[in-house]
């Protein structure tokens, strides 16, 4: 195992999972604008979900971004999509530990995807010139940064959402 993002077999296939042919070329581009500090080293070290670690991360902005942060201090969450760049691509097919079914990748929020792009919506500590202090994350150690938005709850959250096989599952 390694952590050569472009080593396919870096986090390896689990019993059950099915992978897919990548396609030969990419059809788009994109700016890393930063990198997210997080206590994470390893994969199974990473919370399985970003809501259950009150640990505080830093996200790190490039110096060439920071007057974008203009305001965002007055913001009491923010919506972080990031780079999973240490996941594989070419799972269509996975069995998460946690529930040990089978399910598509795109009924997942599992880092293994074809465009590994993550998404948590973090509590806002303090903005530090161009450093941002968290919490509510679940991505490894210098993980890139896409992208941050303001969380607005009034368009962002849908309470009447649901993920049918999650709903049915039998809570211990």
């Amino acid at each position: 195992m390694t952590d050569d993002p472009s080593d396919t077999n870096a986090f390896g296939i689990w019993p059950g999972e099915v992978t897919t042919e990548l396609p030969e070329n990419f059809d788009a581009s994109l700016y890393f604008i930063g990198r997210i500090r997080t206590p994470w080293k390893e994969r199974k070290d990473c919370p399985k979900n970003a809501r259950e670690s009150e640990a505080v991360c830093t996200i790190e902005l490039d110096p060439r971004w920071a007057a974008g942060l203009k305001d965002v201090e007055s913001c009491s969450h923010l919506v972080v999509l990031y780079w999973m760049d240490r996941s594989r691509r070419d799972i269509v097919l996975q069995v998460p530990r946690h529930y040990g079914v089978q399910r598509g990748t795109f009924a997942l929020r599992s880092p293994a995807r074809p465009n590994p792009i993550a998404l948590s919506v973090v509590r806002l500590l303090r903005v530090e010139g161009a450093k941002l202090s968290v919490v509510g994350l679940d991505c490894l150690d210098d993980t890139p940064l896409l992208d941050l938005k303001p969380y607005f709850a009034s368009t962002d959250a849908v309470p009447d959402a649901v993920v049918g096989w999650h709903a049915q599952r039998k809570r211990p």
